[in-house]
């Protein structure tokens, strides 16, 4: 609110952004987390986690998340389950609004994550949740004994694969192009893998279902020849998109949107730092958002430290 100053704001509450706030109040810095409506990130819809470190028996998502912000308001941390409607950066303090409040920074850090791309085809809006996912982890048992398809065909299209193939009866990949852009690794796993078959050159033209997915139409993209795959599920693998929208023309961003990283964590605007997914296109992993939280926040303590003076 307007009669309060925070030493700073932290926009997200994945594991970058809790992290954050976990080593901002540890540091006596004054801290307010802007959650969004569904907070906790990506990780809220995953089930169990088996590669985040201190967990050898593994942890669901959405208990690891919950931990994280327990941890975090112990220390003095405090969450506005609210999205950032706009950031005025013109002046300091910053001035955020969310959930029709106005808060006050003296410094911000972005950890909006990124989202799911989906295809922009029809029918895969309304059967997302209905036999379109975008998360093999989450919702592969669901599909035990079914056929399924998978859409992509980088490692993270080989991972929904392999995830798949523990549950499902016969997996499909369709990609766009002849070749995957996969790791040589992930691409002879996913190869050698008796229940899992390659349509090469085609992309999805149409989901079509009513309650639930029943097929999905296919189209050759060479010769625009089309074809029917009948399938009890989709799962969408052609990668994430930063979630910077709110913060175009006021923070750099490089050309597929991820926020621009000068020095450690700091963006082009003084006092603005960035952690986690938001700015990193390439490891994309719990244990990597959580480090760059840590470094943005330790950061910020240095920068408060300094103008302090």
């Amino acid at each position: 609110m307007l009669d309060k100053i925070w030493d700073v704001i932290v926009v997200g509450s994945g594991p970058a952004g809790l992290t954050a706030s976990l080593y901002t109040t540890r540091g006596a810095v004054s801290t307010l987390v802007i959650a969004g409506e569904t907070w906790g990130g990506q990780l809220m819809l995953t089930t169990t986690v088996d590669n985040f470190p201190g967990f050898p028996n593994g942890i669901q998502g959405p208990d690891l998340m919950k931990a994280m912000r327990k941890q975090a308001e112990r220390f003095g941390a405090s969450l506005v389950e609210a999205n950032l409607e706009s950031i005025d950066i013109d002046n300091k303090p910053f001035k955020l609004t969310a959930g029709g409040n106005v808060y006050l920074a003296k410094t911000v850090i972005i950890a909006t994550g990124a989202r799911t791309v989906w295809l922009d085809a029809p029918g895969v809006s309304k059967l997302v949740g209905r036999g379109v996912s975008s998360c093999a982890p989450c919702d592969a048992p669901f599909f035990k004994d079914k056929k399924v398809a998978v859409v992509g065909g980088g490692d993270a299209a080989m991972e929904e694969a392999l995830v798949l193939s523990k549950h499902a009866s016969e997996i499909t990949i369709i990609h766009r192009r002849e070749e995957f852009k996969a790791s040589q690794i992930m691409q002879q796993k996913v190869l050698s893998d008796p229940k899992i078959k390659v349509i090469w050159n085609s992309e999805v033209a149409e989901a079509i279902g009513t309650d639930k997915l029943e097929k999905v139409v296919l189209k050759n993209s060479k010769d625009g020849t089309t074809n029917e795959l009948v399938v009890d599920g989709l799962f969408i693998a052609i990668g994430h998109k930063p979630d910077t929208d709110i913060f175009k023309g006021k923070i750099d961003l490089d050309e597929r949107g991820f926020v621009a990283i000068g020095h450690r964590t700091k963006t082009n605007v003084e006092g603005i730092f960035v952690s986690g997914d938001v700015h990193d296109p390439y490891y994309k992993q719990a244990v990597t958002a959580a480090g760059f939280g840590c470094m943005a926040a330790m950061d910020v303590i240095r920068y408060l430290d300094e103008i302090k003076g």
